[in-house]
């Protein structure tokens, strides 16, 4: 990148792609491309073969049931559906409690949930660390809080949140819990019976998997609940012009052709994911940061945003007299790919009063090398 080897530390964007991802892409579209559960010839059954195959995958990487995975677009889609199928149920009066700390995809699709349903939204605030201030989520909880949504890791400052506790004290109060899982599916382990969430949703492109596709967990009894989100093809059982009857889930909330291929080469990705062990990533990508976090706090003119005690590789940043854009900007000459701007969590970015951040973040194919040129050329722009 600009004529030097790429420094890529923008993996909580979207991360780079393993070439056994890459190739099962390329195979399938090459030599098996085909529809899945329409048709009897070999190359459909082949593909359905394949694409159940990874809902498979998906199931067991949770400890989920296979009935329990929903393919969508991304975690962006898995909370949408989520809104405006599960909120089908809500009623005016109803409460909705988010976090400070939410990506935008987890704000929005709420504000328009209770400007449609008249219900009332509740925002759990944050400390000068970026932790929550979980002291006040008992008085936030109340008799009418039906929902709670919150990130299990926050994108823009890497907060690991206390999600067994939150999930705990909003089952007590007669709530279902959505958890975003976008950052941390693919750096620590998942286990939502564990968990008991009642939804979990991630994105196949932060996982080293295809852009365009997402899981979401749910919960089977609230599955059969919930009205189907989309109408067409694939997802019903029969249909009359007097009346239509829908398939059980998943396949209730998987309207027309979903992403075949993409679908299929993600089952290469969680199997890559597996074999490295989420442990093992997660003590390494820990080493990162912390060595990162180190360096970085020696430096004049730097102030990491973001210092929870349990954070995932992520580290945001504001440096003295530089705006995060030029900042970004330097290190692209250098061939060091970072993120700048407010990260889809303005409200985060508010409550530290700075208009813009800088975000390195690291994936399982950075080393400490990259680290150490990162804080070299960090150094000579300051």
């Amino acid at each position: 990148m600009r004529g030097n080897p790429l420094i890529y530390f923008d993996t909580a964007a979207t991360s780079q792609k393993p070439q056994v991802v890459i190739d099962a892409l390329c195979d399938f579209y090459a030599h098996h491309y085909a529809t899945v559960h329409r048709a009897i010839y070999e190359s459909s059954l082949h593909a359905t073969q394949l694409y159940d195959k990874t809902r498979k995958k998906a199931a067991e990487y949770l400890n989920a049931t296979d009935e329990e995975i929903i393919f969508v677009k991304g975690t962006t889609e898995g909370i949408n559906l989520v809104a405006f199928s599960y909120g089908e149920l809500l009623k005016p009066g109803d409460e909705i409690l988010i976090t400070v700390m939410e990506h935008h995809s987890n704000i929005v699709p709420w504000q328009l949930l209770c400007d449609r349903k008249n219900l009332t939204l509740k925002v759990l605030p944050i400390n000068g660390n970026a932790e929550l201030e979980l002291d006040k989520l008992d008085q936030l909880l109340t008799e009418k809080t039906k929902l709670v949504s919150v990130a299990h890791m926050a994108n823009s400052t890497g907060t690991i949140n206390p999600i067994e506790k939150i999930i705990e004290k909003a089952h007590a109060a007669g709530a279902v819990v959505l958890i975003d899982g976008a950052q941390s599916a693919a750096h620590m382990a998942v286990d939502v019976k564990k968990l008991d969430c009642d939804f979990y949703t991630f994105s196949s492109h932060k996982m080293y998997g295809p852009n365009g596709l997402g899981i979401l967990y749910g919960k089977k009894e609230l599955l059969e609940q919930m009205p189907p989100y989309q109408g067409g093809g694939d997802m019903i059982e029969k249909v009359s012009f007097a009346k239509t009857t829908f398939l059980p889930p998943p396949l209730k909330f998987e309207a027309g052709t979903t992403q075949i291929a993409e679908i299929i080469a993600f089952e290469k990705a969680l199997d890559y994911i597996l074999n490295l062990g989420r442990e093992n990533i997660f003590d390494y990508e820990t080493t990162l940061l912390d060595h990162a976090t180190d360096q970085m706090k020696k430096l004049d003119k730097i102030t990491i945003i973001g210092t929870a005690k349990h954070k995932g590789p992520v580290i945001s940043f504001v440096a003295k007299g530089m705006h995060a854009l030029d900042l970004g900007t330097m290190l692209d000459l250098e061939g060091i790919a970072i993120r700048t701007g407010h990260h889809c969590a303005q409200p985060t970015l508010d409550f530290f009063n700075v208009p813009a951040l800088a975000r390195v973040s690291f994936g399982i194919y950075n080393t400490k090398e990259e680290v150490d040129q990162f804080i070299e050329v960090l150094k000579t722009l300051i």
